[in-house]
């Protein structure tokens, strides 16, 4: 007589994606905004207190107007130094980036991902219901996918 299995059938396992991948979760929240009226010296200054490359200008409302970055701050430069006039005059809404391309908290990594591939941003502010709610960069995307790698997309 031969020998009987008494484990009885196997359940099938579906292995569910837990794993976070809205822009959301990957966002940086705490953001270092500019004003309008505010001076280039003081932007170039915050830029380097904070280590940053950029960030969203805000109205006195709190709603996003436009985005600086190291780049307007170049020309903010050159244009000084060509015209022999100082930094200090210069102010953020003269040189920001004023049609700004934002992205939803709620897409995914992966979305975002082809946004940044198609434009040549470094960051894009995200908005939750019209309101800044935070920023996400290209390295943001490239941390998510690390932390993604081990699971299947």
């Amino acid at each position: 007589m031969g020998i009987k299995s008494f484990q009885g059938a196997r359940k099938v396992v579906k292995k569910e994606f837990d794993a976070p991948i809205l822009v959301e979760d990957y966002m940086t929240k705490k953001l270092v905004s500019f004003k309008p009226d505010q001076s280039i010296l003081e932007v170039m200054e915050l830029f380097t207190k904070y280590n940053i490359s950029g960030g969203p200008v805000l109205d006195d409302n709190g709603f996003l107007v436009g985005i600086i970055s190291e780049a307007d701050c170049m020309k903010t430069i050159s244009e000084s130094r060509y015209f022999n006039q100082p930094i200090l005059e210069k102010r953020v809404d003269n040189y920001m980036t004023k049609n700004v391309e934002t992205i939803s908290n709620d897409i995914s990594i992966f979305d975002a991902a082809g946004i940044f591939h198609k434009n040549n941003r470094r960051r894009l502010p995200v908005l939750k219901n019209g309101l800044l709610v935070g920023q996400i960069s290209r390295k943001d995307i490239v941390v998510a996918a690390l932390k993604l790698s081990g699971q299947n997309w």
